[in-house]
């Protein structure tokens, strides 16, 4: 989810995980990702990127008894028809406090080549959220990747489903930031395919989501900007930049 407030002190550690970008902003897993917490972190990395502050968490899987506590009746609840694919179309999350983002359609599209250029990685992290073999036929995860370069920064969101036999599905969120702007892109992009309709791919490729994107045709596309608050305080610790912490 992506959250708009007034910064403040260290987040809570025990609740949260995924990759938080704070600017008065707040990047972090969804529902989803509650069952990747635990009551104590295996990693934590932070790093600092102009008015931005970093933190990658990694920890165990929640135990039940965390979970509940956790999501309260949320966790109980039974949703059907169930879905045996864990297939989730999340973009995140807009909440705030005194401060907001204005999300707005845009035409504007992330320029990938600007991402291509060989610039220096200040900050790199991947944080795999869950993973399931679908009782071993096939797939299904959700990971996110962010990395930082000294005029941006990139985040990928990314829901893969293998179904063996069957179609593979690609629902990604993507988020840039250019240092000198006053919003993030959001780009968010489903596609989809049978295993039929991919006979001149190489199947070793159905395990490899980035080598497949260009094989499946796009469902949908939503393209928005994220609009920063015009009154954003800052803390001026938070433009010291700090090493990641291994």
């Amino acid at each position: 989810m992506v959250t708009a407030r007034k910064p403040r002190g260290p987040g809570r550690r025990g609740g949260e995980t995924g990759v938080r970008c704070r600017r008065s902003c707040l990047l972090r897993a969804g529902p989803a990702a509650a069952m990747m917490i635990h009551g104590f972190q295996s990693s934590h990395r932070d790093f600092s990127f102009g008015p931005w502050k970093l933190t990658a968490t990694k920890t165990h899987i929640m135990k039940s008894a965390d979970v509940e506590k956790t999501e309260g009746e949320h966790s109980k609840e039974v949703i059907k028809p169930y879905d045996w694919t864990f297939t989730t179309d999340y973009k995140g999350t807009l909440l705030g406090e005194a401060l907001k983002l204005k999300v707005v359609p845009t035409t504007d599209h992330i320029d990938t080549e600007k991402l291509k250029a060989r610039e220096q990685i200040k900050f790199f992290e991947e944080v795999l959220l869950f993973e399931d073999e679908l009782h071993d036929h096939g797939v299904s995860s959700l990971s996110v990747k962010i990395r930082v370069m000294p005029s941006s920064f990139f985040l990928l969101l990314r829901f893969f489903l293998r179904i063996d036999g069957v179609l593979i599905r690609m629902n990604d969120t993507r988020l840039y930031h250019e240092a000198d702007k006053t919003y993030m892109l959001r780009e968010y992009t489903s596609r989809e395919s049978r295993i039929a309709n991919l006979m001149h791919v190489p199947p070793s490729l159905f395990t490899e989501p980035n080598e497949m994107s260009q094989y499946l045709p796009i469902k949908e596309t939503v393209c928005e900007k994220l609009i920063f608050p015009e009154r954003i305080d800052q803390n001026p610790s938070d433009s010291q930049a700090n090493a990641p912490v291994e």
